[in-house]
């Protein structure tokens, strides 16, 4: 049952990851298995992990390859890369798929590898998906990585920290992959050119047009390379004459998973950070991956209270009404609104001085407790009450000098903390005016209390 599993036959050289057969049996090789590297130097990409100084060249060099979590998008290199290093350290190479694996299975691949360890070969245990497996799954291979029986090296698409268990993470080492650059995919585009003996039949335009559908994902770049390839055209084609023949790609993009995040922080940071057009377009990335309108607008109207505040009132106003707006119009327009109002709160003034004041005002609530309000801004409505001294000495502002009489209005005994700090920018450098004008009257009626 293991060698269902095992992309090596029994014999083959170590990491080769040739199913046994397919050199012999004349079907066509695909693309992507045409060009796929022999050597850690060919894989283009990933300079982080693999280029002079990087993780796993430190690693190879001092000879002391540890189990690793490969972290990044699809078509970033993750299987190729655990292929050359199974036959750079000249262990044998086993590939499985979570999707398709189960307990009794990974016991299987554990027995034939102990099988093997034992007659001198160790295994590079190769695990697609591994987010996929549950947490009792995962546990299973917490033994086998510490005798030495497999040295694991797992794949996913998720974020670590979220999918896999802590004592996982613990054993392995994680590494970054990132979607491939442009230069990258004009890189992996020249080489496929070289294998198939001649250009693609594109312009300059469309050639550019062509490594945009990938989206950085260097899997996708060779299927769509393959099928332009194949085409019988008399001239190259433009732009719009790709479009035509190809589907674009769908952007990567999970409502409920890690680029959801990622894109909703991108946006946040761009209002906060004062850029319109970088918030327009994080925006837009969103809307063309399925993000509900509704939930942005949330966001955005949150935006208005947390990062401008009081600095632009009008703000929070603004975000509602587009909010409205789409509610009643629906998509396209509504999210026209929407984008207006992101425009407005990226160019508005900043404060968080009424959100950081909030959260102190909760922090200290929790620290005074019970603490009752002074006896003097309570109402009396019973006798009892009065004679208690509820609402003895209250100062009724109106009628104070100025509209202000300086009483304080915390418990007594507690020192009077500063929360509120407006900044000076916006509507709240009036505010900070008031402020600072109420303090010093403050002051001034303590110093006649005094006298």
């Amino acid at each position: 049952m293991a060698d269902l599993f095992d992309s090596t036959p029994e014999g083959a050289p170590a990491g080769n990851g040739t199913p046994e057969g397919a050199e012999t049996s004349g079907a066509p090789r695909p693309l992507a298995d045409r060009l796929r590297p022999t050597a850690l130097n060919e894989v283009i990409g990933q300079r982080q992990v693999i280029g002079p100084d990087a993780p796993l060249t430190v690693m190879l060099e001092a000879g002391s390859l540890g189990s690793i979590i490969f972290w990044g998008p699809p078509g970033t290199g993750k299987t190729t890369i655990a292929r050359l290093l199974a036959h750079e350290t000249k262990l044998h190479f086993v590939q499985i798929s979570a999707i398709f694996s189960g307990v009794a299975d990974l016991k299987k691949v554990f027995e034939t590898a102990r099988q093997r360890r034992r007659a001198g070969q160790g295994t590079l245990l190769f695990v697609d998906e591994i987010h996929r497996f549950n947490k009792a799954q995962q546990d299973g291979f917490l033994p086998h990585m510490e005798d030495g029986t497999i040295l694991l090296v797992g794949a996913t698409t998720e974020n670590p920290s979220f999918e896999l268990n802590a004592a996982l993470l613990s054993r392995a080492q994680v590494m970054v992959l990132e979607r491939l650059s442009d230069e990258d995919l004009e890189q992996l585009t020249s080489r496929a050119e070289e294998i198939l003996g001649k250009p693609l039949p594109l312009t300059p335009e469309a050639r550019l047009a062509l490594l945009n559908m990938a989206d950085g994902d260097g899997r996708a770049l060779l299927n769509l390379i393959e099928q332009v390839a194949a085409w019988k055209v008399a001239a190259p084609l433009d732009q719009e004459a790709l479009a035509k023949r190809l589907m674009r790609r769908a952007a990567k993009y999970d409502k409920s998973g890690e680029e959801h995040y990622n894109l909703i922080s991108a946006l946040h940071k761009s209002v906060r950070g004062s850029d319109p057009d970088a918030a327009l377009y994080w925006f837009a990335r969103m809307l063309e991956g399925g993000e509900d309108p509704r939930f942005l607008a949330r966001r955005i109207t949150r935006m208005s209270v947390e990062d401008i505040g009081l600095a632009d009132p009008q703000a929070q106003t603004i975000c509602l009404d587009a909010w409205q707006v789409y509610e009643r119009l629906g998509s396209p327009e509504g999210e026209l609104a929407l984008s207006q109002a992101l425009v407005y709160l990226a160019l508005a003034p900043k404060s968080n001085a009424g959100y950081v004041a909030y959260k102190q005002a909760r922090a200290t609530a929790r620290k005074t407790g019970s603490a009752m309000p002074p006896h003097h801004i309570l109402n009396a409505p019973t006798r009892l009450m009065e004679e208690q001294g509820y609402g003895k000495g209250y100062a009724y502002d109106h009628d104070a000098e100025d509209g202000f009489s300086g009483q304080n209005y915390f418990p007594d005994g507690m020192k009077r903390p500063e929360l509120y700090q407006p900044v000076e920018r916006g509507f709240e450098r009036d505010l900070r005016k008031r402020l600072d004008y109420f303090a010093k009257l403050r002051a001034k009626r303590a110093g006649e209390e005094e006298r």
